[in-house]
């Protein structure tokens, strides 16, 4: 049985929630890990989830903002630290575009002691990835696209389950129409969704290029959309967020919704 593993749901300013970020359990039981959030709570949320680093071997990161790429930081200085003392095995395969994978490096180089930078390029390995470009990862084909983002370089992916469905993540920014052979007819389709729409004039997520539920939900209908996973919210109504978020999305979407927690695993 093939998982998704949400480690975190929240927009880059939350405080109640982690930043969105989760990962894809195989039916061998291995993950995908997909961004890492803000900080080292990531280590929080995979302790919580039961998973341990150990057992991640492969990573995408998709855009540079910090609510994405700094706990990628904290995988590779704790999976280094039990590369050098002999508990993990195999190599660490990071997944990103070139911006990323220069500030990665970057970031680790002003970081992290030597002893793990001497890990890269032998078993810490960054593999950039080129718009419409496939690598396979784990069982799976996965193709990288760019979103066009205006505000940094950010890519998703699509890929088939092993099940036989498709999986399309848009990143955390609204679906362009260049992404319509990506994001058509597809089984699930992971998207951003900033806020109500009824409440678009408090958050405000025209000005932050994000969308409304009721926006996400419109755009999942149009395309045929089989499943609809929304996430990347804000935090103010984090208790009632599942019912709230569904009952606006229900009114123009008619196909199955999540609206997941921190922590929630959805069988794909």
């Amino acid at each position: 049985m093939e998982k998704l593993i949400v480690l975190g749901t929240g927009n880059a300013s939350v405080t109640k929630c982690f930043n969105t970020c989760f990962l894809l359990q195989d039916s061998k039981d291995r993950y995908f890990m997909v961004d890492a959030g803000g900080g080292n709570g990531v280590l929080t949320r995979l302790e919580k989830a039961n998973v341990s680093l150990r057992d991640i071997h492969d990573l995408f990161v998709t855009h540079k903002h910090t609510d994405h790429l700094l706990g990628v930081i904290w995988v590779i200085r704790n999976i280094g630290q039990m590369m050098r003392n002999g508990s993990y095995e195999g190599c660490l395969h990071i997944y990103c575009h070139d911006e990323v994978a220069g500030i990665i490096r970057k970031i680790c180089e002003m970081t992290l002691v030597e002893k793990l930078m001497q890990l890269f390029d032998e078993r810490i390995l960054i593999h950039q990835v080129e718009d419409g470009e496939e690598r396979q990862i784990l069982d799976y084909n996965v193709k990288f696209f760019d979103i066009r983002s205006t505000k940094a370089k950010q890519f998703g992916f699509v890929l088939t389950l092993n099940n036989g469905k498709r999986l399309t993540f848009c990143g955390d920014e609204p679906y362009q129409e260049h992404c319509h052979d990506y994001a058509w007819q597809t089984d699930y389709l992971l998207h951003e969704a900033f806020c109500l729409y009824e409440q678009r004039d408090i958050f405000k997520p025209y000005e932050k290029c994000h969308s409304t539920v009721k926006d996400a939900a419109e755009l999942a209908e149009s395309l045929g959309v089989g499943h609809l996973l929304l996430w990347h919210t804000e935090d103010a109504n984090i208790r009632k967020r599942k019912s709230l978020y569904k009952k606006e999305a229900k009114k123009y979407y008619k196909g199955i919704i999540f609206v997941p927690y921190d922590g929630e695993i959805i069988e794909l």
